[in-house]
C-alpha cells in the first residue's frame, strides 16, 4: 500500500473511532444528563469531523470546504471542547458555565474568521494538510489560544484526577483511565511536531493511536472494561457498579 493511502486510511480509521466513542459518550450524557459527557461527546464529534476531513483530502484531494472543516473542527475547536467537559467535571458549576460562555462565544468567532478567510493551497508545505493555506491574517493565531485552554483542561484534569485516585487508592480503574486518557490527548500535540519537521504521516498516526488510548481510558474510567485489573479492584467495581 502505498504512503498516500496509508495518509487517506489511518484518518479514516480515526474517524470512525472516534464517532463510535462520540456514540457511547453521548448515549452515557442521554441517560445521565451529565453535561461533561455531552461535552466529551461533542468534543469527540469534532475529532472524528476532522480525520473524516483528513480522509477526504487523501482520497478526494483539496476542495475548500474540506479543508475549512477539518481546520475548525480538527485544528482548532477539539481539545477546547473536549477540555470543556473536563471543566464541567472538576471545575465549580459558576466558574464552569461562565468558561463555557467564554468558548461559546470565541467558537462562533472562530468559525466565521475560518469560513470567511482566503485560502491558498500552494502555501502547505508538503502537500499536506496545513493552516499555511490560510492567508488571511490574524486566524492561525486563533489557534494556539483554543488548544492550550483544552490541553490544559483535559490533560491537566485527566492527570489530577488520576493522582486523586490514587492517593486516596480507591477506584483504581479511574486511575488507570484516566492516565490512558490523558496519554492519548497529547498524542495528537506531538504529531503535529512531528508534522512541522516534514513527517505528516506521524500525524496521522498519532491522532489515531490518540483517539484509541482515550476510548480505552473512557472504557476503562467508566467501568466498561476491567482485563488488567487487579481482582480488588474488579470486585469493588462489582459491588458499585
Amino acid at each position: 500500500m502505498s504512503q498516500e493511502m496509508i495518509d487517506a486510511f489511518l484518518p479514516a480509521f480515526s474517524s470512525l473511532i472516534s464517532f463510535i466513542f462520540a456514540f457511547f459518550v453521548l448515549r452515557r450524557w442521554w441517560y445521565g444528563h451529565r453535561r461533561y459527557s455531552l461535552f466529551w461527546g461533542i468534543g469527540m464529534v469534532f475529532y472524528g469531523i476532522g480525520g473524516a476531513m483528513e480522509a477526504s483530502y487523501g482520497f478526494f484531494g483539496w476542495h475548500d470546504l474540506v479543508f475549512r472543516l477539518w481546520y475548525l473542527f480538527g485544528a482548532v475547536l477539539v481539545a477546547a471542547w473536549l477540555g470543556q467537559g473536563t471543566i464541567f467535571l472538576l471545575v465549580r458549576k459558576r466558574w464552569a458555565n461562565w468558561l463555557f460562555y467564554i468558548l461559546l462565544f470565541a467558537s462562533f468567532y472562530a468559525a466565521y474568521k475560518v469560513f470567511s478567510a482566503q485560502l491558498d493551497p500552494g502555501q502547505m508545505l508538503n502537500g499536506e494538510l496545513s493552516g499555511h493555506a490560510i492567508v488571511t491574517p490574524g486566524v492561525r493565531i486563533l489557534t494556539p489560544f483554543f488548544n492550550l485552554y483544552g490541553v490544559i483542561a483535559l490533560v491537566g484534569g485527566a492527570i489530577y484526577s488520576a493522582w486523586i485516585f490514587w492517593r486516596k487508592r480507591v477506584l483504581f480503574h479511574r486511575v488507570v483511565g484516566n492516565v490512558f486518557i490523558a496519554v492519548g490527548a497529547l498524542m495528537p500535540a506531538f504529531g503535529g511536531a512531528f508534522q512541522r519537521m516534514g513527517l505528516p504521516e506521524i500525524l496521522y498516526l498519532s491522532e489515531f493511536l490518540g483517539a484509541v488510548l482515550m476510548f480505552i481510558g473512557f472504557m476503562y474510567a467508566t467501568q466498561m472494561i476491567t482485563w488488567g485489573l487487579p481482582s480488588s479492584t474488579k470486585a469493588r467495581m462489582t459491588i458499585t457498579s
